[in-house]
């Protein structure tokens, strides 16, 4: 097996989260792009365990090296969890991170504080020879009533954080990898796979 970790992923803000939380396992860790990796994955499962579980083991058919996927979504209880694990495809993939947020702001218009929780929720599933493991994270929270925040990318504007007095745009990476949903995740993958990189 080689010693290297392989992110199937395109998506840039992901990569760089993702890099950071594993720098310390001290071996490569590469996009599909630069793994030279083009894989077309129909994300067919139900759960966000099965949709990463899909792309980790379609992934790892053609390397010899970990493959790490993460499926990940928002979760609004007063939506019954919309836009879930349709979160990157909801309104379309091509609909702009603004436009999505901000149709779901509209939605969630006059709803009160006490049913406006939600949660970010991310699975990842590593695979490799004929093993698989996966780990799940969650950031709760709860919708804000407008965007804030210049880091992150996706939901993260919306989601506020009430511990922290912010959203999820509003803190720092550093931070934001200790007490997010991909943070909670990947670390814990990183547990599970630690010794069969050495």
């Amino acid at each position: 097996m080689e010693k290297k970790i392989i992110i199937a992923t395109g998506n840039e803000g992901k990569m760089k989260e993702i890099r950071m939380i594993l720098s310390d396992l001290g071996v490569p860790v590469l996009s599909l792009k630069e793994a030279g990796i083009s894989a077309e994955i129909a994300e067919t499962g139900n759960t966000f365990e099965e949709n990463a579980l899909i792309k980790a083991k379609t992934v790892a058919k053609l390397t010899k090296a970990v493959v790490l996927a993460d499926d990940s979504g928002l979760e609004i209880d007063y939506l019954n969890r919309e836009p879930g694990i349709y979160s990157a495809r909801y309104l379309g993939e091509d609909t702009s991170y603004a436009v999505k947020n901000q149709t779901l702001l509209e939605r969630m218009e006059g709803v009160p504080d006490a049913q406006r929780t939600a949660r970010f929720v991310c699975v990842v599933a590593a695979a490799w020879e004929d093993q698989t493991a996966t780990a799940r994270g969650v950031m709760e929270g709860r919708i804000a009533y407008k965007p804030a925040g210049e880091n992150g990318f996706g939901y993260d504007p919306i989601l506020y954080l009430p511990e922290y007095g912010c959203t999820s745009a509003q803190i720092s990476p550093e931070q934001k990898n200790e007490i997010s949903h991909r943070g909670k995740a990947f670390c814990a993958i990183k547990e599970k796979i630690r010794d069969i990189l050495r």
